[in-house]
């Protein structure tokens, strides 16, 4: 494997959870646009894809395989508890 190839592995391996944390941030600045007006974008869609990350990451060691369903669940509860604190309880 060439180390272009490895790049765009490790890249297809995290753009689901940048994503995940980017899309759902924004949606819950729309959802909660007065709650989370002093809260920036860049902050909620930080501490999301983080917690994505680490989700997809644990769920890889765990069963050994990139793409399982229960990884993907975890990352939206992941994404969702971090959305969360950063969003409201850090305040």
């Amino acid at each position: 494997m060439t180390a272009s190839l490895a790049l765009i592995h490790l890249m297809n391996f995290v753009l689901p959870a940048l994503m995940l944390g980017f899309v759902a941030a924004g949606l819950a600045k729309l959802v909660w646009r007065r709650a989370l007006k002093p809260v920036p974008l860049l902050r909620l869609g930080g501490w999301a894809s983080g917690a994505a990350l680490l989700a997809l990451i644990g769920g890889l060691l765990l069963t050994g395989r990139d793409g399982a369903m229960a990884t993907y669940g975890a990352m939206v509860v992941a994404c969702a508890a971090a959305l969360g604190w950063a969003g409201w309880a850090r305040r």
